[in-house]
């Protein structure tokens, strides 16, 4: 994963000065004996502006780019909170529970300071990220900062993030379609291109001396007869087209995904599909969003960051047969056949994500479309087969046309069930998926792709896109919580 932040944690200790500072300070180092993981103990426990000043200085000279504020007691409302407007990276409010001590040289009041705390910010319009019960022992803390990590590699990520798109997005496909004032809300930057000048660009790649060597590990990534020859060399010349556009064009970013236009002129004009290509950048952390989808490259970059794990985007795309469903799902799942729908795309997922028989082969449909259904050449080059079961998480940051940032999770499973059909495709099901289906994503009226985490993250997205100011955050609600729009009587 070679685009994604790496979390350098450090914590503060912060003490109200009515309160013992060794009561504070003990309790850090309690905490850093409790928390298996790297963990900076900043030396200055902070009881006013300047040692603030002087903590924020420590912990950002000794590399960290996230910090937990910890509340070893009551806490100084002001120095604290102020560490969240002058430290460059996201900040966790914890504090401490009583039980180490005696409770009357030995309280802390750190339950109560935590409302101030959180008041303060509210106050400064500062984001602090706060868990869901912030206060705890040692124990209960290092284990609220292990579920920090993912959330807070999300949050750097996002602050960092350029996507950079070539379009225009095909012809009568609106789906994708979002304003892109939501992304500069997050503080994301955009840079948008013409398919033109990625064309351009990738001519110029013509005998790149690097070309044998991608090839090569094209090969090897794929397998003997899982693969067309004749077809590396397009394939590693646009990946190398990409990967150096991602370098000239970074600017003062860290980290890039892109949304590309795949379709209707991409095949013949560049000579191939770019889908297995985007599967290769995806497996990376560098995500690739098919038909210019903006929103669905955001969504699967955050999903990178919260699993560091390798993602893809997929249609919502067809329901299971009631016949697949009675042979292979009823009796062995727990699930109705409207839990269960078919998550499709050309061929865009990595392979480290598919069962053993993903081979590179032809879109179907452009093939019909584009080569009127002969002999496939420039409409080669998806990623086919079925995805490997097992735990998922799906899920879209969406910007609507008003707009406003809105955003669903609902987590569920690829099933090991052949799908016969073609594509990168899956069986996936997800409790009351009919339900979510009706009155999540057709009434709040989102596109038909979803981002795919792979693994049960709900949790942690759930918090990214708390912190990220995000109001409407929809998820598979069970049959005991109907939804406002659900009929009572259907």
């Amino acid at each position: 994963m070679q685009n994604i932040p790496e979390v350098k944690l450090g914590i503060i200790a912060v003490s109200r000065d009515c309160f013992p500072i060794a009561l504070s300070e003990q309790r850090r180092k309690n905490i850093l004996n409790a928390y298996a993981g790297e963990l900076y103990e900043c030396p200055v426990t902070v009881e006013n502006e300047t040692d603030m000043q002087k903590a924020v200085k420590d912990v950002t000279e000794h590399g960290c780019n996230a910090v937990v504020v910890f509340l070893g007691n009551f806490g100084p409302e002001t120095p604290e909170t102020l560490i969240a407007k002058h430290f460059d990276g996201p900040c966790m409010f914890v504090a401490a529970a009583e039980g180490d001590g005696d409770l009357i040289n030995g309280r802390g009041d750190a339950y109560c300071g935590m409302l101030n705390c959180s008041y303060n910010l509210g106050m400064r319009h500062l984001r602090g990220y706060i868990p869901e019960y912030p206060v705890g022992t040692a124990g209960d803390i290092a284990k609220m900062i292990a579920e920090f990590v993912p959330i807070a590699r999300a949050i750097i990520g996002v602050k960092n993030l350029k996507i950079i798109t070539f379009g225009p997005r095909p012809q009568d496909f609106f789906a994708c379609n979002a304003p892109i004032k939501g992304l500069y809300e997050l503080g994301v930057e955009v840079e948008e291109n013409s398919e033109l000048d990625l064309l351009v660009s990738y001519r110029a790649h013509k005998d790149d001396p690097r070309i044998p060597g991608v090839c090569a590990d094209m090969a090897k990534e794929m397998g003997e007869g899982r693969y067309f020859p004749d077809l590396l060399a397009r394939m590693a010349q646009f990946e190398l087209t990409l990967l150096d556009w991602i370098e000239a064009h970074k600017g003062d970013r860290k980290y890039v995904a892109l949304a590309d236009k795949c379709w209707p002129a991409f095949p013949k004009e560049f000579g191939f599909e770019p889908c297995y290509v985007n599967s290769r950048l995806a497996s990376r952390g560098i995500p690739v969003a098919c038909e210019v989808d903006i929103y669905g490259a955001l969504s699967e970059y955050i999903g990178a960051c919260v699993s560091n794990d390798a993602i893809t985007l997929l249609d919502i795309n067809n329901s299971v047969p009631a016949q697949m469903w009675e042979e292979h799902i009823r009796g062995k799942f727990d699930y109705t056949l409207t839990d269960t729908f078919m998550g499709f795309h050309c061929g865009n997922t990595p392979s480290c994500k598919m069962c053993a028989d993903r081979a590179v082969k032809y879109q179907l449909i452009q093939n019909r479309l584009l080569e009127n259904g002969g002999e496939p050449d420039f409409t080669r080059g998806t990623l086919e087969g079925d995805i490997a079961p097992g735990e998922i998480t799906f899920y879209r940051l969406q910007c609507d046309s008003d707009g406003v940032l809105r955003s669903y999770i609902a987590e569920g499973e690829v099933l090991p069930v052949a799908t016969t059909s073609f594509g990168g495709i899956g069986v996936f099901a997800i409790h009351e998926m009919g339900r979510f289906y009706r009155h999540v994503l057709i009434q709040k009226r989102y596109p038909h792709h979803g981002a795919v985490a792979f693994g049960h993250y709900g949790k942690a997205l759930f918090e990214v896109f708390k912190f990220f100011g995000v109001q409407d955050i929809a998820y598979n609600q069970p049959k005991t919580l109907p939804y406002p729009t659900e009929n009572p009587w259907a």
